[in-house]
């Protein structure tokens, strides 16, 4: 995101939040109240006014507090036994291609910022800044503050809407627009930022950023799918220490705004007995890691555009739409996995020769049809019909013990000799 844009970003925010704020007791309360100050209209005003300026503080440290940036000439303490050791978690310190040094635990590249941050959760563009160990605390209570003022002024236009509905009152043009557009911009922020709120609650409350929630995710896909057993996340401390590492140690002060203890470079790790806990986050067995990128490597086109064996056409390069898929029967491959029930080794193909012409290039397990692949396509052979019947029945009658075949006896000659009276109808003979 550029300057300007992220400029534009924070103005759009400061702008939301101010008319939110300030129009309703302009336009809403002041005439509400009859123009008049009172002790009254100071009870409900002051409590508010006091929630709006916490939210502006906070968001204003938030915007130009740096989330924490690697010390230059950073490097992990491998030999350091308290606390976090780096080469538990990748068997070699993490470190950082772009910026071409090592990075701390929890520590990620922002592609916006183009540099490293310290825990970093994400890059919020509201406030034009990435979210990270030493402004995390300041955007969790600007989210926890708009809650609470989005809150009290819905609480407000419910009240004021639900006294003019029981007095009959009449609204003033102004304060019924004003009433309109407040309540059309306050719902939105609120359930919009309070889904966001009850996210970085359950976040704070596991001792874990944006990111890590990710990791999260992933890992749960991995034990779930049995690739790996389940691992403990190792900065998960409990409740109570999960939100004093951000909000500090005195609940006193968890809402005034106060800066994350610790340096970002080292963080506690839970206490337990699984030996791969450390191990976050966990690898997946099956991934295979890509080899290197050769940075001396230039792309160039071959010199011919066949690229199958020994420069010719590949014989078994079939179309890929599904109805292709779903109509071949034969080929050189089995349509079932190997683990089906009903999967068969596949019998070797021949490729197809151009050059020879033998009657056994031709398949006949096609529906009786025997074609062949040539190079322009399927070629038919010429289909005799009384061949087809002759071979047909040939081959029904070639099953043993399918027919009972009568095989007449050879007649002697006085049997061989013909009755004449068999030629005489049988009508004739009764007439006579």
């Amino acid at each position: 995101m550029g300057r300007l844009t992220g400029r534009l970003f924070v103005g759009f925010t400061t702008a939301l939040i101010c008319f939110i704020a300030y129009s309703s007791q302009i336009f809403v309360v002041w005439p509400w109240y009859g123009r008049v100050l009172s002790i009254e209209l100071l009870t409900l005003l002051v409590p508010f006014n006091a929630l709006v300026g916490m939210l502006l503080w906070n968001y204003y440290l938030c915007v130009v507090t740096d989330p924490g940036r690697v010390p230059p000439g950073w490097q992990p303490d491998v030999q350091d036994n308290d606390g976090y050791e780096v080469k538990k978690l990748t068997r070699g310190p993490r470190y950082c291609r772009t910026c071409d040094a090592f990075k701390p635990p929890r520590a990620h590249h922002c592609r916006q910022c183009k540099r490293c941050i310290l825990r970093m959760d994400h890059h919020c563009p509201w406030v034009n800044n990435c979210v990270g160990h030493f402004n995390y605390g300041y955007f969790f209570r600007f989210l926890f503050y708009v809650n609470c003022a989005c809150s009290y002024h819905l609480a407000i236009h419910v009240r004021r809407i639900y006294v003019a509905t029981q007095t009959w009152e009449n609204f003033e043009s102004s304060e019924m627009i004003f009433i309109i557009l407040n309540m059309a911009t306050c719902i939105p922020v609120w359930l919009a930022v309070g889904g966001f709120s009850l996210y970085h609650f359950y976040l704070l409350s596991g001792n874990s950023t944006t990111i890590e929630g990710w990791e999260k995710d992933k890992v749960a896909t991995l034990v779930r799918r049995g690739k790996i057993h389940e691992i403990k996340f190792p900065y998960n401390l409990g409740l109570w220490r999960n939100i004093c590492s951000v909000l500090g140690d005195s609940p006193l002060w968890w809402c005034w705004p106060t800066v994350t203890p610790g340096t970002g470079l080292k963080y506690q790790l839970a206490e337990g007995d699984d030996p791969d806990a450390e191990n976050w986050p966990p690898e997946d067995p099956t991934h295979v890691p890509m080899p290197e990128p050769d940075p001396n490597h230039k792309f160039s086109l071959p010199s011919s555009p066949w690229t199958y064996q020994n420069g010719s056409v590949n014989p078994y390069l079939q179309p890929s739409n599904a109805r292709r898929r779903q109509t071949t029967r034969n080929g050189p491959y089995s349509a079932l996995p190997p683990y089906h029930p009903d999967y068969r080794e596949p019998e070797a193909v021949v490729p197809y020769d151009p050059a020879s012409s033998s009657e056994d290039e031709y398949d006949n397990s096609r529906s009786g049809i025997r074609v062949r692949r040539g190079s322009e396509g399927y070629e038919i052979k010429s289909i005799n019909r009384e061949a087809i019947m002759q071979g047909f029945i040939e081959d029904r009658t070639r099953e043993p013990g399918r027919y009972n075949y009568y095989d007449p006896e050879v007649s002697s000659e006085s049997e061989a000799e013909e009755d004449p009276d068999d030629s005489v109808p049988l009508a004739a003979k009764l007439q006579s």
